[in-house]
């Protein structure tokens, strides 16, 4: 009877200990093979390959994951790899981009780069200095200088080959020896019950690899495949450029962007090379001319050569004939992010605007001194979801700055467009010569444009001067009903154009960020 109970007590006590056994085997499994890959159309279960394709890296191997390492990527992997934190950058293709936009950096912009420690990114690339706008509007011309003289003399804004910019950066991140660069396509962002716990990416050789972080920084461009999961993109894409290389030419106005209102649309040249000029033609809508059966070229040619200043009419149509023509969809999108733990979106993939302004960089450059300095103080970034509640303020923080920006780019844009209507014509001209005045007239704009003052209310005052202005004009000296009611509908073709554009920014973030509850979030204490 003893016995019979001592074995009954070494099965009861043998079956506890394989319960256990199978319960924690289970969970582990459940760990390893239960994550979520996301950033697709649907969320789908991890699993081994027949081949140990996918392979599990140390979770500790990493503070931060940035998917991309174009101007953003670049930049805050050498900010963060400055500030300690060990960095893995996965980037598509890190041989040398070749872009026709990222070619113009405004000097606020630049301000920017030098509080990063990267000016000298713009060394030895052939670089060349911008010191403000020509305006070309029907035969005249204005020049627009940017408001420098309370910088020091290095300040100004830079132009220069795109790819060269970016490889200087990858190559300043990669001395820091806690920045690891990796060629590789992200395919998919892994989350466990809502929180991004890392990435899953191919390498070039074509091995699929899962990598770990406890923060994920998304910033792999315009054409994100990942942004789905983190915000609710809206891309408006109203005209697309289309740019060509004009050689040894001089441009009217040395060191200076140069716009000319071109009818559809502007037309932008400005210096990359100190033999090279990248002369940008927006083409208004979703289509452009075939390039393929020449159709592109006829149109250069008759429509938009004759518009140019005459000193670049030859240049332009060697240009052509030459063949090398590029063209590139102009998107515009709001910054409308979903927090989520463990995961932050950045640059392009996070917020565009029409690239007729240079802004992009500005704005790219702007978020990441922000975000740099909101993580100086959080030592741990393992708590994610106290985390992302704090980098919440980061949404809100960036607004006034970067609404500014992308909504002088869009409102710049539709000014500058042509159009049959009277009031928009009226606004265009009314631009044109408010600019060519000078003075206060043109300091204000140019400082919202260069990024040297990016101020909302400044935008919103600037914006309606040039349309009372306009309406000022028509009424003088001798005002008529007819007149009257033109400069009635300038004006309300004036807050049509940028009071939408200010509601797709957000208002209360935009003007008023301080009422937001999430600009006073301090820093976790740990």
């Amino acid at each position: 009877m003893v016995m019979i109970d001592l074995y009954i007590f070494s099965g009861f006590v043998a079956s506890l200990f394989g319960f256990v056994l199978l319960y924690n085997l289970r969970r582990k499994i459940r760990k390893t093979k239960g994550t979520k890959v996301v950033g697709g159309e649907e969320s789908i279960k991890t699993s081994p390959t027949a081949g140990g394709g996918l392979r599990k890296e140390d979770g500790g191997d990493a503070d931060i994951i940035i998917v991309g390492a174009g101007v953003a990527g670049a930049a805050l992997a050498y900010t963060l790899g400055k500030e300690g934190r060990r960095v893995h950058v996965i980037e598509r293709d890190l041989t040398e981009p070749d872009r026709i936009v990222g070619e113009l950096l405004q000097p606020g912009g630049y301000l920017k780069l030098i509080e990063l420690g990267l000016e000298d990114c713009v060394r030895d690339i052939d670089a060349q200095r911008i010191f403000g706008y020509a305006l070309f509007n029907g035969g005249k011309d204005a020049r627009l200088s940017y408001p420098l003289e309370k910088f020091e003399s290095d300040v100004s804004g830079r132009s220069f080959h795109n790819g060269r910019f970016i490889q200087r950066m990858r190559e300043k991140a990669a001395t820091l020896s806690n920045v690891r660069l990796e060629q590789g396509t992200v395919t998919s962002l892994l989350e466990d019950e809502g929180t991004i716990k890392g990435v899953q990416y191919k390498t070039k050789n074509g091995e699929v690899i899962t990598a770990y972080a406890p923060l994920t920084i998304v910033c792999d461009g315009c054409f994100s495949n990942l942004r789905r999961s983190l915000c609710s993109p809206q891309v408006d894409i109203p005209s697309s450029f289309v740019g060509l290389i004009l050689e040894n030419c001089d441009l009217p106005h040395a060191n200076h962007g140069h716009v000319v209102l071109a009818d559809p649309s502007p037309i932008l040249l400005y210096p990359i090379s100190s033999t090279e000029v990248r002369c940008l033609v927006d083409v208004p809508g979703q289509k452009v001319p075939s390039i393929a059966n020449g159709e592109m070229a006829n149109y250069l040619k008759t429509l938009v050569a004759p518009q140019l200043p005459h000193q670049l009419h030859d240049a332009f149509i060697a240009a052509v004939d030459k063949g090398n023509i590029r063209t590139m969809p102009n998107r515009s999108m709001p910054a409308n992010p979903h927090p989520t733990p463990g995961a932050l979106l950045l640059g392009d993939a996070f917020n565009m605007r029409h690239p007729l302004t240079g802004g992009g960089m500005t704005v790219a450059l702007s978020d990441i001194v922000l975000l740099r300095d909101l993580l100086r103080p959080i030592h741990d970034l393992n708590d994610a979801s106290t985390l992302c509640k704090y980098l919440e303020s980061f949404y809100t923080l960036r607004k006034p700055v970067a609404s500014t920006i992308n909504t002088l780019a869009g409102a710049l844009y539709k000014v500058f467009c042509a159009s049959p209507d009277p009031a928009r014509k009226e606004m265009r001209e009314a631009c044109f010569d408010y600019l060519s005045l000078g003075g206060v007239c043109s300091n204000g704009p140019v400082a919202l444009l260069s990024g040297l003052d990016p101020r909302p209310l400044s935008l919103f005052l600037q914006f309606f001067a040039v349309a009372i202005y306009g309406v000022g004009r028509l009424l003088l000296p001798y005002p008529s009903p007819q007149k009257l009611w033109l400069g009635l509908r300038l004006i309300h073709g004036a807050s049509g154009i940028i009071f939408p554009i200010i509601k797709a920014e957000g208002v209360r973030q935009m003007f008023f960020p301080a009422t937001v509850p999430a600009y006073y979030r301090a820093a976790p204490v740990h």
